[in-house]
């Protein structure tokens, strides 16, 4: 496996405009839900939604709203019907009205910017993270899984990305998928027409943010290691990979609930 880098995404930068990073997100979630990137994982969130019976899930770190679309309808098809809030430090209003019309108010979407850092202490709830752990410098990852442990939440952690030179390849193809894709995209925003074909700033930040995605993002080794360096007693931590035929590449995971 490649060395972990913590190099900065584009996107997450305050000053990328918001048009362009609504727009990336707009595409990430595209592919996340046609692709059903994580829908391997379904199996791993059930089983700790019933364990430890949460009155909602707080998913951080949002985007357009990631996988939840899906998700929630499988869980609910399955007796496991939570409500869902979606939360972003960017938040993306647009998609996140867009996942509550789709889902009847069973997911709704704060419009505040919310630092997962920096968690008000008004969500309690199971905590979920799509594609956003990597993000975090190790100190800051750490400090994500104490403060569930400290609030005595689960959390679920999942990252569809990988240091390895075959989820780099992957990655390079993602322009010219976006190219193809975009006049598909909803909602329609003819912002996100001008940064994908006329200053082509989409593709160019989605490659570049994917490439350095991979890089950043944690093994299930590294992650085992953090959750084994809170030293709290009490409390049950599993991680792994689940292998995603559809998509190519194995999701990992990490998660972490009271005992």
């Amino acid at each position: 496996m490649l060395k972990r880098r913590q190099l900065i995404e584009i996107s997450d930068q305050p000053w990328c405009p918001r048009s362009i990073r609504d727009g990336i997100t707009d595409y990430l979630q595209f592919v996340i839900r046609a692709g059903k990137v994580y829908a391997p994982i379904l199996p791993e969130l059930d089983s700790a939604l019933r364990i430890t019976h949460p009155r909602q899930i707080i998913d951080l770190c949002s985007g357009g709203g990631g996988p939840w679309g899906a998700l929630q309808r499988a869980l609910a098809a399955d007796g496991v019907d939570i409500p869902i809030l979606l939360t972003d430090i960017h938040p993306n209003s647009v998609a996140f009205q867009r996942r509550e019309a789709e889902s009847s108010g069973r997911i709704r979407g704060i419009r505040q910017s919310v630092d997962v850092t920096t968690l008000p202490p008004n969500l309690p709830g199971f905590r979920t993270m799509f594609s956003a752990f990597h993000h975090f410098r190790p100190h800051e990852a750490r400090e994500i899984l104490r403060e569930a442990v400290r609030r005595k939440e689960g959390i679920a952690i999942f990252e569809a990305t990988r240091r390895s030179a075959q989820a780099i390849i992957a990655t390079a193809l993602a322009p010219a998928l976006l190219l193809l894709c975009t006049p598909l995209i909803r909602p329609f925003r003819l912002s996100r027409l001008f940064w994908t074909y006329v200053v082509p700033a989409i593709p160019m930040i989605v490659f570049i943010d994917g490439v350095i995605s991979c890089l950043r993002t944690y093994s299930p080794t590294e992650l085992c290691r953090m959750a084994s360096e809170l030293k709290v007693p009490g409390y049950v931590w599993r991680a792994g990979e689940r292998k995603n035929w559809r998509w190519g590449l194995p999701i990992t995971y990490l998660i972490g609930r009271p005992a």
